[in-house]
């Protein structure tokens, strides 16, 4: 639909708050740059001489798993779902939380001392597995991330009072140039002293909006209007009438364990830690993290479902009465949300903390990709006969092709999943092999190659979870059960596959 410039005009965002958004750029992208002094091998590229601590390990973690793009598919569940989103947090703390006390999969995974997970597959089961899985984890990796740039450019576009349309576009390529500036010159280097920054400013910036939310809607209200608007669905995930349901429940709990134990952004912070210990007390703590990641933005959205629905103008263009007539796109409502209720300064500040968050996202998953086509891809494949020099720069030129993607990505994909669910189904074409080969390749011994190899390709069936490809196929299934039957048949040709072709004694590898 034509989007309505007049939404977006009325913005509290002024002159001052261009001001503090600038000085904030300007010294994260300085951070980044300066950060290239310290870069000599991929070690310090990659994982930062594996020499992270509790405190930063919390900070990088808590705010790499919170960027802009968290922020807008968790408020848009959040204005979805009301109150019954917060399942999905409730599940991912617990889950991170147990990881943190019992270490599974990530403790042993850092005793490999790899760079990337596709390396512990070189380990274990031979160099075939790891290129193959290298490949699939980047395809899934870029895949998932395809939708980040389009939707942070369109909460800027929005909160800011930008003139909507062709806007988008060049906000999305100048947002990707400043986040590639400051990644490709620090690698983890920058990552880990920007995040410390980022991790400040984004924690003081969304506590801000959520205490403007609540002033604004009020909590005993925001019950009241979910009640009216949702009925029991709008508190209860498994309500009949709901936007969730047992298996999306059995789904979410899943993403949680990935999430924090499979996903490479997050088991990153764990092969850059320095010692066994440490990666529990990163993962014990940052549970906390995991969970508020999605409660705040959840309660966001929520607010701003109760605000659209209470102002005549918002709820013509997001839920409009004629028939027939495109709702104006729910990520829409948080920033105009946001626009609309913050003063000016305080508009600023929370846009600079979104900010924080889009930098200290991209910056992890940039490097995470890039640093898995170079190392588990290219390397191999060519001998490791690459020098360190030449593998940053590959891996750097890597970063710049991933961010031209985004762009062209961004702009053309047409879904109709939320973007959480987007995401899920992306990642799982990756995540759901991985979960099978890390866990029989760190907890079995008769675990094979051969298995392996088929988990991983068990794994790319969760395409089918894609809108775009049930469309192709002309079939409709809930990605909720797409993603569940993808982890369990990737477990079993796991097993069954390493049972029928079991490893010869002298090819299995150990870390």
């Amino acid at each position: 639909m034509t989007i309505p410039a007049e939404i977006f005009a009325r913005t509290n965002f002024g002159v001052l708050d261009w001001a503090i958004v600038g000085v904030y750029l300007l010294v994260s992208v300085g951070i980044g740059v300066y950060a290239r002094s310290f870069v000599n091998t991929m070690d310090d590229f990659v994982v930062a001489k594996r020499s992270v601590r509790t405190a930063l390990g919390i900070a990088s973690m808590s705010s790499t798993e919170l960027g802009l793009i968290t922020v807008m598919y968790s408020a848009q569940k959040g204005f979805v779902g009301g109150f019954a989103a917060f399942h999905i947090a409730v599940v991912a703390g617990v889950v991170t939380l147990l990881v943190g006390l019992t270490g599974f999969l990530v403790v042993r995974l850092r005793a490999y001392r790899v760079l990337t997970i596709p390396e512990f597959y070189e380990k274990r089961f031979g160099r075939k597995t790891r290129i193959l899985g290298g490949c699939v984890l980047a395809l899934a990796g870029i895949l998932n991330m395809g939708m980040f740039l389009k939707v942070e450019s369109m909460f800027i576009v929005a909160v800011t009072g930008l003139e909507p349309g062709a806007t988008l576009t060049t906000v999305m390529v100048v947002l990707m140039s400043l986040a590639l500036l400051y990644t490709v010159f620090g690698g983890m280097v920058s990552d880990m002293v920007t995040d410390y920054l980022q991790f400040v400013v984004l924690a003081f910036g969304l506590l801000a909006a959520c205490w403007f939310a609540a002033s604004e809607v009020g909590f005993d209200h925001a019950f009241q209007a979910v009640a009216v608007l949702k009925g029991e669905a709008g508190f209860n995930p498994v309500a009949a009438e709901g936007a969730f349901g047992p298996a999306y429940m059995a789904w979410m709990a899943f993403l949680g364990l990935v999430s924090c134990a499979v996903w490479p952004t997050a088991v990153a912070r764990a092969l850059a830690a320095d010692s066994g210990a440490t990666v529990k007390r990163i993962y014990t703590w940052s549970s906390i993290g995991f969970l508020t990641r999605f409660l705040m933005p959840y309660f966001l959205g929520i607010c701003a479902l109760v605000y659209v629905t209470e102002q005549p103008d918002l709820k013509a263009v997001f839920f409009p009465a004629r028939p027939g007539t495109q709702a104006l796109d729910n990520l829409y409502a948080l920033p105009v949300f946001l626009s609309h209720i913050l003063p000016a300064g305080v508009i600023g500040i929370v846009v600079a903390a979104m900010l924080a968050a889009l930098m200290s996202t991209y910056d992890s998953y940039f490097l995470t990709w890039s640093s898995v086509i170079t190392q588990d891809v290219i390397a191999p494949l060519t001998g490791d006969r690459i020098g360190m020099r030449a593998r940053i720069l590959i891996t750097r030129l890597l970063m710049v092709g991933i961010g031209v993607y985004l762009v062209y990505w961004g702009l053309f994909y047409r879904g109709r999943e939320d973007i959480w669910d987007y995401m899920a189904v992306s990642g799982a074409i990756y995540f759901t092999g991985a979960f099978a080969v890390m866990l029989g390749g760190l907890y079995w011994k008769r675990a094979s190659s051969t298995g392996a190899t088929l988990a991983i390709l068990s794994g790319c069936s969760a395409v089918l979870g894609l809108s775009p490809v049930q469309d192709a196929l002309g079939v409709r299934l809930p990605s909720a059960w797409v993603g569940l039957a993808t982890v369990a048949a990737s477990v079993v040709v796991m097993i069954a596959g390493s049972l029928a072709f079991p490893d010869r004694p002298r090819a299995r590898r150990r870390g």
